[in-house]
């Protein structure tokens, strides 16, 4: 057995950001220490912050008024900002800075009152914060080239477009180009909204699928980016799975399999891969294992320092 690694995986820089900031503040702070739902997407990380005092919570009245309290990467809406100061919380903001930049443009485009339609997942916590910095009345949600169809505004308008950053350019690409059809006055962001890391995770899955006779995801089952990279091997018809741990994963799958594709949610810390390896090399004792070279290995946010 041969296991390759993805050579871009792993913690992108604003999930290595914010999980910083639980860290800092724990630190610096103490308990009690709350959290605006999960920090990030991986249930082994929210598990071990659990285990040291910080509190999860999905409702800001759940929350003892003027407690301490961290925004999570996925970032939120102006609406809860506002309650939390109402509640004199003294909270943080651990949004992702590429996601901070979509909110900008939803800014942007309401304040010239432009229809704006958000691609996304619905349901998912940032497709849910960046929708509140877009006027009720201007925004519309869409998540695939059939929604189009069914957005009711003129064509001749100027309308706008701006994309939850977890998507891949190859998601997009057809709604986009169906956007750009149907409403010929389409403004799109100056940049692309597509986050960097996510493009690089599933273009290095791409990469394993063209060699490799099975691919593994390690990633939580509720992570949106993880759940790309399997479906990216899928769609390249290699047999994909995700994993959340070690533990989940069923050795069996690799009888007859001889090179293996690993890679990892933006997520997913990397003693998790680890785990997974060295469960196979009890599986297989022969197994070797090729590692590359990161190319983010640089990129990362600063996180700033907190007073006592």
């Amino acid at each position: 057995m041969e296991i390759f690694l993805a050579k871009t995986q792993g913690f992108c820089a604003g999930v290595a950001s914010a999980i910083d900031i639980v860290e800092l503040a724990l630190k610096t702070y103490g308990t009690p220490l709350y959290v605006y739902h999960d920090i990030v997407h991986n249930t082994p990380v929210v598990e071990n912050m659990k285990a040291r005092g910080v509190v999860f919570v999905e409702n800001l009245s759940d929350i003892p008024t003027g407690s301490r309290i961290i925004f999570s990467a996925h970032g939120v809406g102006p609406d809860l900002i506002n309650e939390a100061r109402k509640r004199r919380l003294k909270y943080v903001d651990a949004t992702c800075p590429l996601v901070t930049k979509v909110h900008k443009e939803a800014v942007k485009f309401s304040s010239q009152k432009v229809d704006t339609v958000l691609i996304g997942h619905v349901g998912h916590q940032e497709l849910i914060g960046t929708s509140g910095y877009v006027h009720p009345d201007l925004l519309h949600i869409i998540e695939n080239e059939k929604d189009v169809d069914t957005l009711n505004i003129d064509p001749q308008k100027n309308i706008a477009y701006i994309t939850q950053t977890t998507l891949s350019t190859d998601e997009t690409k057809g709604i986009i180009e169906k956007l750009k059809s149907k409403f010929p006055k389409l403004a799109g962001p100056t940049r692309s909204d597509i986050c960097y890391a996510t493009q690089n995770r599933q273009d290095a899955v791409k990469e394993l699928a063209g060699f490799c006779d099975i691919i593994i995801i390690c990633g939580s089952p509720h992570s949106s980016n993880s759940n790309r990279l399997r479906e990216t091997g899928a769609h390249m018809g290699v047999a994909s799975y995700i994993v959340d741990t070690a533990a989940d994963l069923d050795c069996s799958i690799f009888k007859g399999k001889q090179k293996t594709g690993l890679s990892s949610g933006a997520s997913v810390p990397r003693y998790l891969v680890d785990e997974i390896i060295d469960k196979v090399k009890i599986f297989v004792p022969q197994t070797i294992v090729h590692e590359f070279s990161n190319p983010e290995k640089n990129i990362m946010f600063p996180v700033l320092q907190f007073k006592e």
